[in-house]
This record gives C-alpha cells, sequence and structure tokens, in this order.
C-alpha cells in the first residue's frame, strides 16, 4: 500500500478541511494509506517521511521552520511527490525563500473587481477568466483531453521561472482602474521537478465550489496520481 500524506491549515477561507476531504477518498480508492497533519511539523520526522509517497498540502499564509523545511525537501529529493492548489502550495510559507525556489511559483496578486463595485467581501476578488491550455498541456496527461475552461473565481498573478513545465496559463487583462498597462500571462498549471521528486501546482481551488468545478477536480485528482512516487 502506497502512502499518502495530507497536510493542512492556514488560512480558514481557503477552506483546507472541506477541499482536502473531497481528494482523501479519492486517494484511498487508489489504494493509498493517508495521514493527515494540520500542521508541516511532520515533515521534521525523518522516519516517516522516507515512507511517505505523494504529499498533498493545502496550508495557506503559514510559517515553516528550518527542520520542517528541510524534512520536506529532502523527501522530495529523495522521490516523494508534491501536490496541491492554490494558495495552499503557491501561498504557503512566504517566510522561506528555498520553498519558493522548490515550488516554483509565488501567489503576488489577484486583481479583483472595479473598487467601485467592491462591498467588502471574499466575492469582490472573483472575476471571470480563461485557464488557456499549453501546447505541452494538451498532450500531458494530468491535462491531455481537456480544453481551455471558464472559471469566476480568484484569478492568481504568480511570479514564477523558466524551469516550470507549464501546462495552462491565464492572462490578466487591462482595466481602467488597474496600474499596469500591457497584459500578464501567469501559469495556472505547472509540474516540477526537484530530485527524484515530482511537483504538480494548480492555482485555481480558492474554495469547494472552485474545487467541484468538473475540469479542476478532474486536474487535481490527476495531478496527485502523477505526482505520486
Amino acid at each position: 500500500m502506497k502512502r499518502a500524506l495530507v497536510v493542512r491549515g492556514g488560512w480558514d477561507g481557503h477552506q483546507p478541511v472541506e477541499t482536502t476531504n473531497i481528494f482523501i477518498p479519492y486517494l484511498t480508492s487508489h489504494g493509498y494509506d493517508v495521514t493527515v497533519e494540520e500542521s508541516p511539523a511532520i515533515y521534521a520526522d525523518k522516519e516517516f517521511m522516507s515512507s511517505v509517497d505523494l504529499i498533498q498540502q493545502t496550508n495557506t499564509m503559514n510559517t515553516i521552520e528550518k527542520e520542517q523545511l528541510q524534512g520536506l525537501q529532502q523527501a522530495i529529493i529523495n522521490g516523494t511527490g508534491f501536490a496541491g492548489w492554490h494558495g495552499g502550495i503557491a501561498d504557503s510559507y512566504r517566510n522561506s525563500s528555498d520553498y519558493l525556489q522548490m515550488v516554483g511559483g509565488q501567489f503576488a496578486n489577484h486583481p479583483g473587481k472595479n473598487p467601485a463595485e467592491c462591498i467588502g467581501e471574499q466575492s469582490d476578488n472573483f472575476v471571470p477568466h480563461t485557464i488557456n491550455m499549453t501546447e505541452l498541456g494538451k498532450s500531458h496527461e494530468i491535462t491531455q483531453g481537456i480544453d481551455d475552461f471558464e472559471l469566476t473565481t480568484e484569478q492568481y498573478w504568480v511570479l514564477h521561472d523558466s524551469y516550470n513545465d507549464v501546462l495552462a496559463t491565464t492572462t490578466q487583462k487591462v482595466r481602467p482602474w488597474d496600474p499596469w498597462d500591457r497584459e500578464i500571462t501567469s501559469p495556472a498549471i505547472w509540474t516540477r521537478n526537484w530530485g527524484k521528486g515530482k511537483l504538480f501546482v494548480i492555482t485555481c481551488g480558492h474554495n469547494v465550489d472552485v474545487i467541484l468545478d468538473n475540469n479542476v477536480r478532474t486536474i487535481i485528482e490527476r495531478g496527485l496520481l502523477w505526482a505520486s512516487r
């Protein structure tokens, strides 16, 4: 039996418990023994981490200690898969540049609606946008057969590098109230190799409603299995 570790926590607005609970039965049905932890402290347990085939992390705007990060890095280098969505992986540990380098993308912003229309709720940041498949994405096993699709949710502007294998992108438009003067394209789905390990990131997934979008859920399910040892 394979072993999966779910590490969740951080900002409650991303519904870390509710969203991860959607995928635990899926992993169990694919032969994984699933362990759930509510903090990254488990990453410092070298013996346990050496037995993990897949880490699914949903832990937003939190912090990680040096020993925990070292344990996470070493597990991935040794072949443990690392996968997640939205801020649970792309905005987890702002205090660690080593984590950002390994993951390959850091949340910068999610530009929202016209300020004149904002009401002070999360929905202020929900805008219609398109997830566009790249040529690689059209043939990759995670996204093959999935066409470009529309979402109305947070559209992540991501700081990233060219080591990512980008499966899909999303483009921030220029609107009258924005300070930028040309369109900005960010990766929305990517994979990345780190040592013997594989990483999978999708920036969609703000809450349960987005996770349950058929395209998003299918991509996450495939990404989890793809990343696993």
